[in-house]
């Protein structure tokens, strides 16, 4: 039998490895970005055609390559961090394995024109799948131009799978901005299908992070200091009032290096218990120094996740060095002693000694009944009530009453309904011929409006409440880039807006039965759920969407309801696709059975 291992070619090897390290176009802006930062730039230009497809193209005025560098760069395991072993141990650049540009050019038309500071002339290289096409000297400008075409050309399948073009741009952006985030120092632009979307000039951090998400953000830091012998902690957190449930701007960074650590969050998360509302989440952007060797960058393809030798004593200090932050800004309220009703203590007078001590006299109303004023007092009519239960009564006189859904509504209440009642603010308790039903009325309201919501998307209208003050929201780049695919249904469920450019938009108009709530809040909430399902389809997304403002606009708990906004509640209910599962699966209706409340009794 003939031997069957043998080595693969190099350009297999190669397109094995941009599997690991190019997963998509973003992978690449990544790569090329962070080493622009390694060669000392200090402006470095991003142009993007067609969500990368076609172009990436990343500019720089770092120290260049010789003719010999700039061949050598895209050999595989080519590097100029490391030498030895030991070398991995002190790392503090960003690429090091000398697997990205091999791992582009394997899978895309690459052209590199680089020329060495001082230097007369540069170098020209052309290459496609790993095979160096032409080299030639170049005028070009001091530093590096890298254009990578035709993404996956010779990988189909690959290409196949990317996402939708707006999807793809927003990973793009994603990645801009962490390296952005931690390198204010260098001046940066991004430009897609030639219209600028970033111009950030170079700056302090907290400038540069409101340049990347908005000048409203500033007044929402709180800057974030701690040093110790093992790390040194800064950076800046969110006050408590801009906490959020989707979209949170939520940053680890670590020697200069964006990370993701499920272990700090947590510790962010534990600084702020009971400051912000349960399932909403701060913004962080929070940056470690430490020394190189205790942690390790190496455990991960993209080196996103990273390992530290002492976690748990990092973990005690970001805790208390956020709580610092929030003290000293009085977002943690100070302790508030109530003195009324409290015992008056009298100061200790000697002269006052020698006094006559009376024993206290106790005065009892021997008549007093607390059972008398408790009825007095009571703000029910109890036979009344007793009496709804155990009589039928006419049929709740709402719209239900000529619906599709009136047959399925007697099936369960029985030909006459029970009276209503709203009990702790939260459920809806009514009698039916079977026994108890109990609704929660907020998860009711969520489906009322979703079937709402999604109706007017499918049959193009929706009404609009127009706006006598419009009101402005500032999207940050990763959001506005959702929005194309989003307007015609935010239009259709009720949303007017205008785009004032700079991604701020005025609200002209939202959805009727809105009036009360905070409009840009509720739109980038919804715009922030799209993201996060990440839905492709126009139906997946509309509903996606409904149900995202639904959450948000359904009535809170909590929320006293009138006898007629109890009974439109339940025949609304009825009269909806579901009566007794949210859109998201969960519990609306519970009833109680006369079975069941016999044996509670028995």
């Amino acid at each position: 039998m003939s031997d069957i291992i043998h080595l693969l070619p190099d350009s297999i090897a190669n397109q094995i490895a941009a599997g690991e390290v190019i997963q998509r176009p973003a992978s690449v802006v990544k790569e090329l970005v962070e080493n622009a930062v390694d060669a000392g730039a200090t402006r470095i230009q991003v142009n993007i055609k067609d969500a990368g497809r076609t172009l990436i193209q990343v500019t720089d005025d770092g120290k260049g390559m010789s003719e010999t560098d700039a061949r050598m760069a895209f050999e595989r395991h080519a590097t100029s961090k490391i030498s030895t072993a030991d070398d991995l141990f002190a790392l503090h650049t960003m690429g090091f394995r000398g697997e990205a540009l091999a791992s582009i050019v394997a899978v895309s038309h690459v052209e590199l024109r680089t020329r060495l500071k001082g230097a007369a002339l540069g170098t020209r290289l052309l290459l496609a799948g790993s095979a160096l096409e032409k080299i030639e000297t170049d005028a070009c400008a001091e530093g590096s131009s890298f254009s990578v075409k035709n993404l996956f050309f010779n990988v189909p399948a690959r290409r196949k799978f990317l996402k939708a073009n707006d999807t793809e741009f927003r990973n793009i952006i994603n990645e801009f901005e962490r390296i952005a985030l931690v390198n204010s120092h260098i001046s940066m632009y991004l430009y897609h299908n030639d219209t600028e979307l970033f111009n950030l000039p170079a700056s302090g951090l907290r400038q540069r992070i409101t340049n990347v998400y908005g000048k409203s953000l500033n007044t929402k830091l709180l800057s974030l200091e701690a040093q110790s012998s093992m790390v040194t902690i800064s950076g800046f957190i969110g006050t408590p009032d801009s906490a959020r449930k989707r979209g949170a701007l939520q940053y680890f960074f670590v020697n200069g290096r964006f990370m993701k650590h499920p272990y700090f969050h947590k510790a962010v998360m534990y600084a702020y218990d009971r400051l912000v509302p349960a399932g909403d989440t701060p913004n962080y952007f929070i940056y470690f120094t430490l020394d190189p060797a205790s942690i390790d960058v190496n455990i991960h393809p993209v080196k996103t996740e990273i390992k530290f030798e002492n976690e748990q004593p990092i973990w005690q200090i970001l805790v208390a060095a956020i709580r610092e932050s929030l003290a000293k800004s009085h977002a943690i309220p100070m302790i508030d002693f109530d003195t009324r009703d409290a015992i008056d203590i009298p100061v200790y007078n000697p002269a006052e000694e020698r006094k006559p001590v009376h024993i206290p006299q106790v005065h009892v109303n021997t008549d007093y009944n607390p059972f008398t004023a408790l009825y007095e007092r009571a703000e029910f009519d109890w036979t009344k009530i007793y009496k709804d239960f155990d009589e039928d009564r006419a049929s709740l006189q709402t719209e239900a009453a000529q619906t599709q859904e009136q047959p399925h509504r007697e099936m369960l209440f029985g030909e006459s309904a029970g009276t209503c009642y709203q009990y702790k603010g939260r459920y809806i308790i009514t009698a039916i011929k079977s026994g108890l039903a109990l609704i929660d009325q907020h998860r009711a309201h969520i489906r009322i409006l979703y079937d709402q919501y999604v109706s007017n998307i499918r049959q193009r209208q929706g009404a609009s409440q127009q706006l006598l003050f419009p009101e402005m929201v500032t999207f940050t780049a990763a959001e506005a880039a959702m929005l194309p695919s989003l307007s015609d249904d935010l239009h259709y469920i009720g949303f007017d807006l205008n785009n004032l450019g700079n991604n701020t938009y005025s609200i002209n108009g939202i959805p009727a039965g809105m009036e009360n709530l905070n409009p840009p809040a509720l739109l980038k909430d919804a715009v922030n759920h799209a993201i996060e399902t990440g839905t492709k389809a126009h139906e997946e997304m509309a509903e996606a969407m409904a149900l995202s403002l639904a959450k948000v606009a359904a009535i809170r708990p909590n929320k006293k309801l009138s006898g007629e906004e109890i009974d439109h509640m339940i025949a609304s209910l009825f009269s909806s696709s579901s009566s007794t599962y949210t859109p998201d699966g969960k519990c609306i209706l519970y009833i109680l059975s006369d079975d069941e409340l016999d044996k509670r009794f028995n």
